[in-house]
């Protein structure tokens, strides 16, 4: 499932995020997302085949897996990509299913809530252009808004994401 980008989007992005299609080359659906914090980037796979890398990705914490609401760590272990907000704070995002039931448990066995909302998306809305400097999310990923528009249009509902360390 494509989805198409919001009316709301500046019309330069909507031509650079068109262009590959116009060209005759149609974006791969991705199957796969692959974290790698350490290395601050994403690989996305289609039919097993790396299609691209996004680096320079932007967290909270990057040490250590979140644990606990409020910890602004970025998960760790194997999640879905299970919908899509238009509408958010930031320019377009895409929600991880974090927590699992293992997360939760971990977190209620020491009488704390896991947290939850944490989303790959683009830049704050009223941010003119560029992106914000450091690591400045409360456990969610930034990538620039060029970078969200191309996840936007490749990675469906139900697509397995993956963050390690």
């Amino acid at each position: 499932m494509r989805r198409s980008v919001p009316r709301f989007a500046p019309l330069l992005l909507l031509l650079a995020a068109g262009a590959s299609a116009q060209d005759g080359q149609a974006l791969p659906e991705i199957d796969f997302v692959r974290v790698d914090k350490s290395d601050r980037t994403i690989q996305l796979f289609s039919e097993g085949r790396l299609v691209r890398v996004i680096e320079r990705i932007q967290m909270g914490d990057p040490v250590g897996p979140k644990r606990f609401e409020g910890d602004r760590r970025t998960p760790e272990g194997l999640y879905e990509i299970d919908w899509a907000n238009p509408e958010s704070a930031y320019y377009l995002s895409l929600h991880i299913s974090y927590p699992s039931e293992e997360d939760r448990a971990f977190a209620a066995a020491r009488g704390r809530s896991a947290g939850g909302m944490i989303m790959i998306h683009g830049q704050p809305n009223g941010l003119a252009q560029g992106r914000m400097p450091g690591d400045w999310t409360d456990g969610c990923i930034a990538v620039s808004n060029d970078e969200i528009e191309y996840l936007w249009q490749t990675v469906p509902d139900g697509t397995r994401i993956e963050i390690q360390a």
